[in-house]
């Protein structure tokens, strides 16, 4: 129904009802982010020749919400995206300092060495940082099922499904070393 509301409300332009519902998402996600996620599951994935393997904790604030099937499939396609990318942390926030400090000196001493402007360098850090961000941190990854959006956008669009929080609590990804 609520597509349909927001079809209606654009004249049948999907494109900015799409756009409407995904920011109504996020303002419920931003709504219930600090509600306690007591419940969840756990999700194993095993990638075909079962070499590769990840098992992920999804939170959520309901029994109820955490059998539906949104929330499975969710959790199905977070491991597969451990599996698939290799995060080493679930968001920006858990990148340890020092390894923000490194990476930052990083791109400065990269943006010195092509001469680039000064006034542009901190432009081009925050820049490199986001980049590193999206390779290392799981809710900023590229979604592998669809890479028009971010894991934190699907993340989001649960929450906005379920009306409640859901949260990755922690992941875990096994390789068999060659």
């Amino acid at each position: 129904m609520e597509a349909k509301r927001a079809l209606e409300r654009f004249d049948g332009d999907a494109e900015q009802a799409a756009l409407a519902l995904r920011s109504a998402g996020a303002a419920i996600a931003r709504k219930k982010e600090h509600r306690q996620a007591g419940e969840g599951r756990i999700e194993i994935y095993a990638h075909t020749g079962e070499r590769i393997g990840a098992m992920l904790e999804l939170r959520c604030e309901t029994d109820f919400a955490a059998a539906t099937p949104a929330f499975r499939a969710l959790a199905r396609n977070l491991a597969l995206q451990v599996v698939a990318m290799n995060p080493a942390y679930i968001a920006p926030g858990d990148v340890p300092a020092h390894i923000i400090a490194e990476e930052t000196e990083k791109a400065e001493r990269q943006a010195r060495l092509e001469q680039k402007p000064a006034a542009v360098i901190p432009r081009i850090v925050e820049g490199r940082l986001k980049k590193y961000y999206s390779l290392n941190c799981l809710l900023e990854q590229p979604f592998i099922k669809d890479d028009s959006h971010s894991v934190r956008d699907e993340l989001t669009a649960c929450i906005a499904a379920l009306k409640e929080n859901v949260t990755v609590r922690r992941f875990v990804r096994y390789e068999v070393d060659a």
